[in-house]
């Protein structure tokens, strides 16, 4: 994993400012990241949880990598739509749920002081430090990059006045600050329970708010210092962009990329659940509500996809508001009813839980690679997971 993580292919391309401006480039960096401790990362990965364009939500213990460069995308360009932001929704919230990564495959995306693990004699595993490099670059950038080729393409596009370069450089400068804020609310530990997990999902999701907040009134104060035939020539340079990028579109239509998910890789695990947790007659009813939640949280993301894109700047920064805003709403009603249910668990049926997503990831593993080639990652017991659990960061 570390090998992966370290190699030019996912830690050279992060250096490259001007390669992470073009979305099918992040996605391949998630995928290898994201799968860098099966078949080695050479794949580009084909985990249960990727998105439609081939990217991942979940990088080991990081939601949403490159999460600010996916809504400067859309939101400036108007393009990006299955490829980045939209992509996010129901699969996000069933694999935070449902964790691909057992306790060691985390591990691999630590420090490598803090990538020891606990041994069976139950020793308490070493404190978790911030995410190495890689993982802080793809959690969000605190540079002028991520802002500096729109801002210079806006500039050369529309020929600005004094008022309206005033104006543009509010933009920059909250932009800026928007990536850096951003960045500073990456997580600098491993959630290793579904309810933290969803919690990390629940910080990062606010975090991106917070962004759009922070963006939104220099963007339309600028926009609104426009004449016609700039706002005009602004759109135009979007719709470029936007050609360039449907050349090599394969991913659908609109409604069919906003955060789809693979049909019957993502249904309900019932009898995976009846057959490892066993939950008793009193904790069926916290796990129905779970259910329950979890199909209301999918239908709530999947009426809030848009059917037309909107046209200018200020507009789709604000369609990804709301969109975040829905997704906040989903992830916080999942979350009420998954906290109830897991606290009625006990340690052996949370540690079999935990376990599920591990084991789908690596029966999945199994069909995909033929059995020569694959790298049999040992599942630990449920004794092992319970100390794991219980053992403090």
């Amino acid at each position: 994993m570390r090998n992966t993580l370290n190699s030019s292919s996912v830690a050279g391309a992060l250096r490259n400012r001007s390669a992470l401006r073009n979305p099918h480039n992040r996605a391949d960096i998630t995928a290898r990241a994201a799968t860098a401790g099966w078949h080695e990362g050479r794949d580009g990965g084909h985990g249960w949880w990727r998105h439609g364009n081939g990217g991942y939500g979940w990088v080991g213990p990081l939601y949403w990598p490159f999460a600010y460069n996916d809504m400067y995308d859309y939101a400036m360009w108007g393009y990006g739509y299955d490829d980045s932001f939209w992509g996010y929704g129901y699969g996000d919230i069933y694999a935070g749920i449902f964790a691909p990564y057992g306790y060691d495959d985390l591990t691999g995306y630590l420090p490598q002081y803090a990538a020891s693990n606990p041994s069976d004699a139950g020793q308490t595993p070493p404190a978790l430090g911030a995410p190495p490099d890689q993982l802080t670059q793809m959690c969000g950038a605190d540079s002028n990059d991520i802002a500096s080729l729109p801002i210079d393409q806006f500039k050369q596009a529309i020929q600005p006045t004094g008022e309206q370069s005033a104006a543009l450089d509010d933009l920059a400068n909250a932009s800026i600050k928007a990536a850096q804020d951003l960045k500073a609310a990456c997580p600098t530990d491993i959630a290793l329970t579904a309810p933290n997990r969803l919690a990390a999902m629940q910080h990062r999701i606010e975090a991106m708010i917070a962004a759009v907040a922070t963006v939104q009134p220099p963007l339309e104060k600028f926009y609104g210092l426009l004449s016609d035939e700039q706002k005009a020539r602004l759109i135009a340079l979007g719709n470029d962009q936007r050609q360039r990028k449907a050349a090599n579109d394969t991913t659908g239509s609109l409604a069919q990329s906003c955060g789809a998910a693979p049909p019957g890789v993502m249904e309900w695990p019932t009898a995976e659940i009846d057959q490892t947790v066993r939950p008793t007659d009193a904790q069926r009813a916290g796990l129905t509500a779970l259910q329950n939640a979890i199909t209301q949280a999918a239908d709530l993301l999947k009426a809030a996809c848009l059917t037309n894109d909107p046209l200018t700047p200020p507009a789709r920064l604000a369609a990804v508001g709301k969109r975040l805003a829905t997704m906040l709403q989903a992830v916080t009603m999942v979350s009420s009813a998954l906290s109830d249910f897991y606290a009625t668990l006990s340690d052996e049926q949370k540690a079999r839980f935990e376990a599920l997503g591990p084991q789908r990831t690596a029966q999945l593993e199994t069909l995909e690679v033929a059995p020569t080639n694959v790298r049999r990652r040992g599942i630990p017991s449920p004794e092992q997971i319970i100390r794991r659990l219980l053992s403090p960061l």
